[in-house]
Order: structure tokens, then sequence, then C-alpha cells
């Protein structure tokens, strides 16, 4: 009976269904950039578009195979400019590359650039700026386009054409030195509201001592809105 089921099958599958070996295949130079490229980018989790140079030439295998397995033997500890790396490749189950070699590395994010001078304490403004495509494994610390919003403000002042980075931000502060703010103070069900004094500047999640206006008493506080923070007990 089975071997009668077995040969019905036969008779009706199509023969489209049986799987056929690939066709043996080289393995180039630029394949294994392409496969170093994901391998280092999956890896570090890069946001933007890594692009690898090698600086040496690389003499791919002689042979063919059906099957090459690529893989990051060694990674480098960060992602640099230049970075030394060692891959194992094998064909068809066969290790034929084992070795290690430096490549250039570039890491291309769009940031943002002043169109204009800005001046220190202006809140951040996108339509004041302009994304240019740039580097940033050669300028560190650059504010992306996907950064930056209204909570932001220009720390410091800035020429034209100026690429801004973290440096050249800060919060802007929700909470001013000798402002009267409304403190807000839970504990389970039960909610006070009162009024204190700021002692210091503080942008939204900062802590920031506020002094009650009855007690005198200074007390640690939570940034939350404008004018606005809370006690959390």
């Amino acid at each position: 009976m089975i071997a009668r089921l077995a040969f019905f099958f036969a008779l009706v599958l199509p023969l489209g269904l049986v799987a056929a070996d690939p066709d043996p295949t080289l393995y180039s130079s630029d394949q294994l950039v392409a496969d170093l490229t994901v391998g280092l980018q999956q890896h570090f989790h890069s946001d933007g578009e890594l692009q690898l140079e090698l600086l040496r030439a690389w003499t791919p295998p002689a042979r063919s195979a059906r099957h090459w397995d690529f893989a990051v033997a060694e990674f480098p500890s960060m992602p640099a400019s230049n970075m030394l790396v060692r891959i194992r490749l094998k064909a068809d189950g066969v290790v034929v590359d084992d070795s290690s070699f430096v490549v250039h590395a570039m890491l291309l994010r769009d940031v943002w650039y002043t169109r204009t001078p800005v001046a220190s304490g202006t809140p951040f403004d996108p339509s004041m700026l302009e994304a240019r495509r740039t580097d940033v494994l050669r300028q560190r610390d650059t504010l992306s386009t996907k950064d930056g919003d209204d909570s932001f403000v220009i720390s410091r002042e800035l020429s034209a054409d100026h690429m801004v980075t973290w440096h050249d931000v800060g919060r802007r502060p929700l909470v001013h030195r000798g402002q009267v703010v409304e403190v807000r103070a839970s504990e389970g069900r039960l909610l006070l509201t009162m009024k204190a004094v700021a002692m210091e500047n503080g942008a939204r999640g900062d802590i920031v001592t506020v002094r009650n206006l009855e007690t005198r008493k200074d007390i640690p506080a939570v940034v939350v809105g404008d004018q606005r923070v809370e006690i959390h007990f």
C-alpha cells in the first residue's frame, strides 16, 4: 500500500517542486565587502549608511562552491575610520580563508548645519538649519537630523555653515532660579499642591532644589513642565 502511494505522488507532483542544488559560483572581493558591511552594521547597530573600502587587495579563493559561508571571526572594539577585522570564509563547509586585514570605513548620516549665524540661547528650530550627509566616524558628537526638538536651545554662538554638535545645544530650562513654581506632591491617593521658589535652573527631568514659601525649607523636586515640579516620596 505504501509503495503504491509513493508511486502515485511521484506521478502527480510537478517536477518543479524538486529542489536543485545551486550552480557553483566564485566569491569576489565585492561580495566580501558587501558581507562584511552587513556584518559590521548589524554588530554595531549603526545608524546610517556604512561604506567600506579594503586598504589592501584581497585575493579571492581560486575555487568555486555551491554554498559560501561568510562570518566575521573577530570584531573591532568600536566603529572607527580604520578597523582591523578577521574573517572566516567557508566553501561548501571547508574553510578557505581565515585572515585579518584593515578596512577603511565611512558612516554617512544626515546631520544639522547652520544656515546663518545663530545666537546663544536661541530656541532650537530645524527651519534655521539644513541637513548634510556627513561621515560621523570622522566628525564626532554630531547632532543627527533625527535629534533636536523644541526642548533644546542653542547653548553658544554659532557661525554660519557650522556643523551642530551635542556640545552646541542644551536642554531648554523650564524652571528658572528665583521663579515661583507650582509643586505637586503625592503619596498614594493623597495629592498636595503648593508654591515654592526655584533655587536653580532646570530642564525637563532635572532634579532641582525648591524652597517652601512658608517653612523656608529646601526640597529636591523633579522638573515636569513650565514652572512645574513634582516631589516623589
